[in-house]
């Protein structure tokens, strides 16, 4: 105990306290930039000097406190745990007593209150979030779903940060298989601090060496609550904000929430649009390259002479003059990302009206070319989850690398490696791809499509759920006009 406690006085905010000024038949030790100085002083110091005559005995000291927290111990790696945790250590005078571990950590301190949604916003629907306490998170979750198979497990992850993180899972839902998986690689983890539940999300993976989420990273309480009731398992790690939900497939990623709150026809709508703004987004700028270096002969002649006075001129070759645009747009979006809100909106407007207009009357570029690589930076904007936004920003650049080498067979070629990737990934063991491969028919009521609440009744089947139902849609029946 004499070497814990040496170790923890190196420190300038560790502590020791004898409450009773007269004698020492106590003494306190703690973390003062860890415990709740008000906590203590009123429950604790109050308590310990009204009952001097318990402080010789540990059991009738332990009577007299005011907490729930109170652990007896004569194992010095749980008093350094504990203190690190933001306990209050009581040693009492007699040695062979053992000593009393009270939690009085600050709850509160360093946490924000504001708990909207900032980087998934929707227009409909809930704008509630997560926090940066675990505890938080687990109650919120908790008052959107009052059963009690409910299941949150806790694990400490991080040798250094000794992190909180969480398992939640519903009970009689949830495949076993999936929840004895992601514990097991949860508890395989040797790791020195955890920042965020993303370290989790590449950590537990199953493949780490590709540019694909695997596992859906998000701050709303309703995706993650839609996720745990469809037969998935998220988990949550203290001091961030995000949940982490798999088995995810690679549609997930295409879904917001905002399609349930809106009418099926329009939620579906909106699904399609986004699917195919990712395919807009990817081949945009290849096909543009592919045609202009190898393929002229595809050009409508109406387009063609637009075309070549838009280009004639430009000096540098189709795959030169895009790459110029696509990495002028990138340090646009970055710097738009990293600088205060209102100058990044300023900038990412200016500037790309200055530099689009100057880079056109310079002769850089062409005005057709700049319309292309617009359309297709709005058209990655539209993907709900920042993670999959970037990696479609990122294997644009080889399908444009490969356009410029061999044009459409490029592409094609491209494509072909693509989904050869695609197709080795899994998430917990499942395909990346389903319910498209393998096919899954009974699973596109609510995939590409959001189809109506009467015919999503039954979860997933590739997540193997325990209990297929989900709901019964109760029969519409019209009633007769009462005059």
């Amino acid at each position: 105990m004499e070497e814990v406690l040496g170790q923890a006085a190196k420190s300038s905010d560790f502590r020791k306290m004898t409450p009773l000024a007269d004698e020492e038949l106590i003494t306190l030790y703690y973390f003062s930039s860890l415990v709740d100085g008000s906590k203590a002083s009123e429950w604790l110091l109050q308590p310990l000097q009204e009952h001097r005559c318990a402080v010789d005995d540990a059991i009738a000291l332990r009577a007299c406190l005011p907490f729930q927290n109170v652990t007896f111990t004569h194992d010095p790696q749980v008093v350094e745990t504990a203190l690190l945790a933001g306990c209050i250590l009581i040693l009492l005078q007699h040695k062979d007593q053992p000593c009393l571990l009270v939690d009085v950590h600050h709850d509160s301190l360093g946490l924000r209150q504001n708990n909207e949604t900032e980087n998934e916003f929707s227009v409909v629907g809930p704008k509630k979030g997560f926090v940066e306490s675990v505890d938080v998170n687990v109650h919120l979750l908790r008052t959107q779903m009052q059963v009690p198979e409910l299941v949150v497990e806790e694990l400490t992850i991080g040798s250094v940060s000794k992190t909180r993180v969480v398992v939640v899972y519903l009970q009689g839902v949830t495949n076993e298989e999936l929840v004895g998986t992601i514990r097991q690689r949860l508890e395989d983890i040797d790791f020195d601090v955890l920042f965020d539940s993303s370290q989790l999300d590449q950590i537990i993976s199953d493949h780490s060496n590709t540019p694909f989420p695997l596992f859906l990273s998000t701050e709303r309480i309703d995706r993650v609550t839609y996720a745990i009731i469809s037969g998935q398992v998220a988990v949550l790690a203290n001091g961030s904000p995000y949940a982490v939900t798999g088995p995810s497939n690679f549609l997930d990623f295409f879904i917001s929430p905002e399609d349930y709150y809106l009418p099926w026809i329009l939620g579906s709508f909106f699904r399609l649009i986004r699917l195919t703004c990712v395919i807009l987004s990817i081949f945009a700028t290849p096909l543009y390259v592919a045609v202009l270096t190898f393929h002229f002969e595809v050009i409508p002649d109406n387009i063609l002479v637009p075309l070549i006075e838009s280009r004639m001129h430009v000096p540098f070759p189709p795959i030169i003059e895009v790459i110029f645009l696509e990495i002028t747009i990138e340090l646009l979006r970055e710097a738009g990302a990293r600088l205060p809100t209102k100058i990044g909106q300023t900038l990412g407007i200016v500037g790309g009206i200055v530099i689009g207009e100057a880079s056109v009357r310079a002769a850089l570029t062409s005005n057709i070319l700049l319309i292309i690589v617009a359309l297709a930076a709005l058209a990655s904007f539209t993907t709900p989850i920042f993670k999959m936004a970037n990696t479609i920003r990122l294997i644009r650049f080889p399908f444009i690398f490969l356009a410029g080498l061999w044009g459409g067979l490029g592409i094609v070629a491209g494509f072909v490696l693509l989904m050869g990737h695609l197709l080795r990934l899994k998430s917990l063991g499942m395909p990346y791809l389903v319910p498209l491969f393998p096919f899954r028919g009974g699973n596109f009521t609510d995939s590409v499509i959001r189809a109506s609440y009467l015919y999503t009744t039954t979860r997933s089947i590739f997540l193997r759920p325990q209990k297929l139902k989900r709901y019964s849609p109760a029969a519409r029946r019209e009633k007769p006009d009462e005059d």
